[in-house]
């Protein structure tokens, strides 16, 4: 045998893989491969001089020929549509027909994903945004990430007592983190679906919906394990709410678990802690 013969491709396929899963690398961010050298021996467009009238506000052209979204409209037809729904299906349908993200149309998502498990539930659990697999089964937390998540609800007790949704309900491309804008368009569903679950408590997962439900800029590690007070867009509702670690990083950290898990057991003492008398 050659001992001195070129591998074949495959194998090297296969051993770049494994290099990057051992790294930790568990997500694309592309769906698609980029040729980042052709791309670099393109010059860039000139930059358009700046105009002396300021420039109207941009409308989101949906695909398929649907009608077209003021980006400034958005929010204000999302909160209409959550204000109509009576109950978590009619929510879900709403989610559903909605056109005013353009997560809906920016290639990856194939369907909108709202939420598992229980319609009552004491706990809402809230992360950022569904991947791959959660888009193709039409449920939050369904993968690798959300498996891990079972795993530590079910070691708490909390496996019948978790409502668990998103930031947003569409895939963002190569499963990057929702932009800011995406969750602001998204949140007047996100605050219907808290005000019919009615939790005692929220459980925000990661530091964009962190960030995003309680307006602040801290970073994740900052955040996690404290108590912060969540209001609703019109300060009617106000629910204790605590950040911790996204699954996903959890996966690929896997000694942050114990810090993980001291949140949770922290939520379930205070979710069981006896009620005071008012």
């Amino acid at each position: 045998m050659d001992q001195t013969a070129t591998p074949a491709p495959q194998i090297l396929v296969e051993s770049l893989l494994a290099f990057w899963a051992d790294a930790g690398v568990d997500c694309l961010y592309q769906d698609e491969a980029s040729d980042r050298i052709a791309a670099g021996l393109t010059l860039p467009p000139r930059r358009a001089e700046p105009s002396a009238e300021p420039a109207a506000p941009t409308p989101v052209t949906q695909a398929g020929g649907g009608s077209h979204v003021q980006a400034g409209d958005a929010i204000a037809l999302a909160r209409n549509l959550a204000a109509e729904a009576r109950d978590l299906t009619d929510l879900a349908a709403a989610i559903s027909a909605f056109e005013g993200c353009a997560l809906r149309y920016a290639g990856a998502a194939r369907q909108a994903v709202f939420s598992r498990g229980r319609a009552d539930a004491p706990v809402m659990i809230i992360g950022e945004g569904p991947g791959a697999e959660e888009d193709a089964r039409g449920e939050p937390f369904i993968g690798r990430a959300g498996q891990l998540l079972d795993r530590m609800l079910a070691a708490a007790g909390l496996t019948d007592r978790v409502f668990i949704t998103n930031t947003v309900f569409w895939r963002p491309p190569g499963n990057r983190t929702p932009s800011l804008e995406e969750q602001q368009v998204c949140a007047p569903f996100v605050e219907r679906a808290i005000e019919l679950v009615s939790p005692k408590i929220l459980l925000l997962l990661g530091g964009a919906s962190a960030k995003a439900m309680l307006k602040r800029e801290e970073g994740i590690l900052a955040m996690r394990g404290r108590w912060f007070e969540w209001r609703s867009t019109d300060e009617r509702l106000e629910l204790p709410a605590m950040p911790t670690l996204h699954p996903a990083f959890l996966l690929r950290q896997p000694a942050a678990k114990k810090k993980a898990w001291s949140d949770l057991v922290s939520l379930v003492q205070r979710l069981d802690r006896p009620e005071r008398p008012h």
